[in-house]
């Protein structure tokens, strides 16, 4: 059977089936999801636990001797498979089928990997699993889902926000659901029973590092490149990681260069900047940066943006720092070089 993440909890409220199989990429809510069943077997007094990391030299005989063996104390086990992103070949697949043939309920087998594509999915493991327990198929949040993700995530420890702050720390963990945990962890430490603003969330999340990229970033609208470039010196100074700072950089320029578009085609700026969920506070920032570049500036931006990334996965022989300054100043409305 199929069951959905946000349906486990109550599943397993009802039922514990002999196997599962938990896959995707989402690695916070796939963890969850086996934190959930190893919760629920502990409290069916399954407390004994086998675990086995799937590799290249893995024996999986040990699955099927782990499936015949009995506890140490005679009881009931949770035997983990964690295959992680590796692949099923006809000699596992069947192994793990031979697995299925034998298990009695008495164990309960809990697999978990990677995301499976739709060739997987229809595969005989897959199948047989299926038949024989609940598979979880673990989907990304995306991006027009992450805020209610967030809310609800908050509401779930007692936290409340107002829009503006979850639209922020929805830009600020760029999708990552690890990142938005721990600072909502983090919010729920530093706030109490606060209500959470915006102004919260800034002071928080920024809280760990002197600088951060969204600093730099809003410092670069508002067309501060001294500063801008100090930021972005310091964070490559203190060993921030380029690759995911420019990522940042690179959606903000996109989002602008979208706006732009839309303006220039006769769009209203407070509506354009509505549709593009940019949260009250950076209005005026973008604003002010959509009044010094177009769309065709922004558009050589992004090709900049490439050529950085180019040059930080060692693709040209450019030098990255270099590009990525000449970037920011770009963006702040400075010109360092002749790069574009």
């Amino acid at each position: 059977m199929r069951v959905r993440s946000e349906q486990l909890a109550g599943h397993l409220s009802k039922q514990l089936l002999p196997v599962y199989l938990v896959c995707g990429e989402e690695l916070l809510i796939t963890q969850e999801c086996c934190d959930d069943i190893r919760q629920h077997c502990r409290a069916q007094g399954i407390s004994e636990r086998e675990v086995f990391n799937v590799d290249r030299s893995f024996d999986w005989g040990q699955l099927l001797d782990a499936g015949q063996s009995m506890s140490l104390f005679g009881e009931r086990k949770l035997i983990e498979l964690r295959l992680g992103d590796s692949k099923m070949d006809q000699k596992s697949s069947a192994i793990l089928q031979e697995y299925l043939q034998h298990a009695d309920g008495s164990n309960i087998l809990l697999v978990s990997c990677g995301k499976l594509d739709s060739r997987s999915m229809n595969s005989k493991w897959v199948k047989a699993l299926d038949n024989a327990g609940a598979v979880i198929q673990v989907w990304p949040v995306d991006r027009q889902h992450l805020n209610n993700w967030i809310m609800q995530r908050m509401r779930k420890i007692g936290l409340s926000a107002d829009g503006d702050a979850v639209q922020l720390l929805a830009d600020r963990v760029e999708g990552n659901l690890l990142a938005a945990d721990q600072e909502i962890s983090k919010l729920k430490i530093l706030a109490g029973d606060q209500a959470i603003t915006a102004d919260v969330v800034a002071n928080a999340v920024a809280s760990s590092a002197r600088y951060d990229v969204f600093k730099l970033i809003d410092t670069a609208l508002a067309g501060n490149a001294g500063n801008a470039l100090q930021m972005l010196n310091s964070l490559l100074a203190e060993g921030g990681e380029d690759i995911a700072m420019l990522g940042a950089v690179t959606r903000e320029i996109r989002s602008l260069y979208q706006c732009a578009q839309q303006l220039e085609q006769g769009g209203g700026i407070d509506r354009v900047l509505d549709n593009a969920r940019v949260w009250d506070k950076r209005k005026a920032l973008y604003k002010s940066t959509l009044r010094r570049l177009k769309s065709v500036q922004l558009g050589k931006l992004l090709l900049l943006a490439s050529r950085v990334d180019a040059a930080q996965k060692g693709q040209s022989k450019e030098n990255s720092t270099v590009l990525f300054a000449n970037l920011v100043s770009l963006l702040a409305g400075q010109k360092l070089s002749e790069v574009v």
